[in-house]
């Protein structure tokens, strides 16, 4: 199992999931923003994972994080990124943090 590691930063209007692969030079990001300005609502916009460490799983890593963070935080997610809605879509127990 490949080694990732997840990092977040950003401020109350936007931020980026970070995943580093161990060994690998590239990083996977999911940025968000949030909608209107509102910190309670974050559009998931864009997830990125360049080829070379692609196919680990490191979108899903992204996902769960952003996921875990909104049933901590207690924040709702818009998915814009067709991946993020992908995601919604095969996981109906997510259904309460859509905006």
């Amino acid at each position: 199992m490949t080694e990732v590691t997840i990092t977040h930063e950003g401020g109350e209007t936007s931020g980026k999931y970070t995943a580093e692969v161990a060994g690998a030079d590239e990083t996977g990001k999911l940025t968000w923003k949030a909608r209107g300005g509102d910190p309670a609502v974050r559009i998931a916009d864009h997830t990125i994972v360049p080829p070379a460490i692609g196919g680990q799983g490191v979108a899903a890593k992204l996902v769960d994080a952003l996921i875990a963070d909104a049933r901590e935080q207690g924040f709702k997610i818009v998915p814009q990124c067709s991946y993020v809605a992908a995601k919604f879509e095969r996981n109906p127990d997510w259904a309460d943090l859509l905006a």
